[in-house]
């Protein structure tokens, strides 16, 4: 598939966002383990950017210079990126069920030397802000157009490195980077708000002189409409604060942060998978 081509059909991208949540609980089913929630919670944002005309890339040339660039940096997430590798035809959607499994690419965490559209190998969180500033200074220095879009969890911007990038990307005015942060309230032991006030996290990004909107993370039209907006904008880099819930679409997995990092068992998959419709 080739992104980047048609006026957007949100109705479309709403079924497409179910489809994937579906595969990401199947494929963390079958594997016994990784992260459903923090995946699940991703799924507007990642579906507007590559399903909603925004990214520019082509399948069958995953290396093409001027693509677009999209790094998860919450790399425990890996789930949804490859529900959406598969759907863009990156990957064969018949190698989502090998997840976590011997001799399969789908490794826990994203791999970009075993996974064509993977930009850069991510889990050792807030290291992704820093990667894709050099990505966005690249094409500076390259002389191509392209965007980098760098998705964080809101626990993992409690790392300093986030924040040396973000000042960093605001004095070089890396006006093609924009950094997504999935703001769904719990780290692996407890919520967010335990740690830090999030709150503030847009006035932090304000204050390291990024253009900074606050969206629901869910609502695929706000979503879309903001990766516009900081795709146009040409004054500096760009952050959007998305609200989310993890495990958005299920309630017993959205009620529960434990879920974290653990598959719904294959008893209760059926369940899910209803509740999502």
């Amino acid at each position: 598939m080739t992104g980047n081509q048609n006026a957007t059909d949100f109705d479309q991208l709403t079924e497409l966002a179910k489809s994937l949540r579906k595969d990401v609980l199947i494929m963390t089913s079958e594997a016994g383990s990784g992260h459903p929630t923090s995946s699940m919670s991703a799924v507007e944002v990642m579906t507007s950017l590559y399903f909603g005309g925004i990214m520019r890339y082509d399948a069958s040339n995953p290396s093409k210079p001027d693509r677009d660039r999209f790094i998860l940096s919450k790399g425990h997430a890996s789930p949804i990126l490859y529900a959406v590798l598969a759907e863009a035809g990156y990957i064969k959607k018949d190698q989502l069920n090998t997840l976590r499994k011997i001799d399969s690419p789908l490794e826990g965490h994203p791999n970009m030397l075993r996974v064509p559209g993977v930009e850069a190998s991510t889990g050792s969180l807030g290291q992704g802000l820093s990667m894709g500033l050099g990505h966005a200074l690249n094409a500076k220095l390259d002389k191509l157009d392209y965007n980098v879009y760098v998705m964080m969890g809101d626990g993992e911007i409690q790392q300093g490195q986030v924040w040396e990038a973000a000042m960093a990307a605001a004095n070089f005015n890396a006006s093609n980077l924009v950094a997504i942060v999935d703001l769904n309230g719990y780290q692996q032991t407890g919520p967010v708000s335990s740690v830090t006030n999030p709150a503030a996290y847009a006035e932090k990004w304000k204050a390291f002189g990024w253009n900074t909107v606050e969206v629901d993370g869910h609502d695929i039209k706000a979503t879309h409409q903001a990766l516009v907006d900081a795709t146009a904008y040409s004054d500096g880099p760009s952050a959007i604060i998305a609200h989310t819930k993890k495990g958005k679409g299920v309630s017993f997995l959205e009620a529960d942060f434990s879920w974290h990092g653990r598959g719904v068992p294959k008893d209760r998959l059926e369940e899910a998978l209803e509740e999502i419709g």
